[in-house]
């Protein structure tokens, strides 16, 4: 997987960037902008665009709307995920209604797995 460049999907990409959605905008300036631990948003994986990721962790933060949860959502996050984990990435899946109403939890989730993530690597 070129993890770096999919020359194909990065315009896209960007177009994400600009017009996050609120929970998305959320949890980037309010926790990951700031994190010590670097994130990237909406970053090129291969032939997917992730919304958070963390290269020192190997971590991907999805965060799920309703459509996530439909059969064909579920389906097409599953290949997603299945995708990633073949290069060693770990994919957490956060609904965006925690991101809204409780958000706290959300940033000790994420938190949590990350230091794990890290101290495995050590």
């Amino acid at each position: 997987m070129d993890r770096k460049h999919n020359k194909n999907i990065v315009p896209f990409a960007k177009e994400l960037r600009k017009n996050m959605t609120k929970e998305e905008r959320h949890l980037w300036y309010d926790f990951l902008k700031t994190y010590p631990v670097r994130f990237s948003r909406q970053k090129v994986l291969g032939k997917y665009i992730a919304d958070f990721y963390c290269a020192k962790a190997n971590l991907v933060i999805e965060l799920d709307g309703s459509q996530h949860y439909e059969e064909n959502g579920i389906a097409n996050d599953k290949k997603r995920t299945s995708y990633l984990q073949e290069y060693g990435i770990n994919v957490i899946r956060i609904s965006n209604f925690d991101v809204l109403k409780n958000f706290e939890g959300v940033c000790w989730y994420i938190d949590e797995v990350v230091r794990q993530s890290l101290s495995q690597q050590s």
